[in-house]
């Protein structure tokens, strides 16, 4: 293989390696949640607690996990700790993940509309 070919093969397995991370890092259901309740703006853990029905230990573990991968930033006010997206391309995941999961059906999503 040239040298051209050998580069490109190794930046394309580099960004596969990262796109694999993010997607591990977004593939717990919790996890997915709390991306999805932090799409509209900040919140407290309180009401990620409260909105999500996790409890408090298992919510604190998964915002780490988010926090340590940068796909959250958190600030404390007093007692409390907010947290926010701190990647763009958490919320244009989330999206993607909406239309293609949640979303009213305006269109098929399989090939029925070819099969019939």
């Amino acid at each position: 293989m040239n040298p051209e070919a050998n580069k490109a093969i190794s930046e394309l397995l580099e960004r596969a390696g990262e796109a694999s991370e993010f997607l591990k890092k977004l593939a717990n259901p919790n996890r997915l949640m709390i991306v999805c309740a932090l799409v509209d703006g900040e919140r407290s853990v309180r009401a990620l607690e409260d909105r999500l029905d996790i409890r408090q230990p298992g919510l604190s573990q998964q915002l780490a996990e988010l926090r340590d991968a940068g796909l959250i930033a958190g600030r404390k006010e007093s007692k409390s700790v907010f947290y926010r997206l701190a990647d763009e391309r958490v919320a244009e995941m989330v999206a993607l993940l909406y239309r293609m999961f949640c979303a009213p059906a305006t269109a098929p999503i399989s090939n029925e509309k070819q099969e019939q």
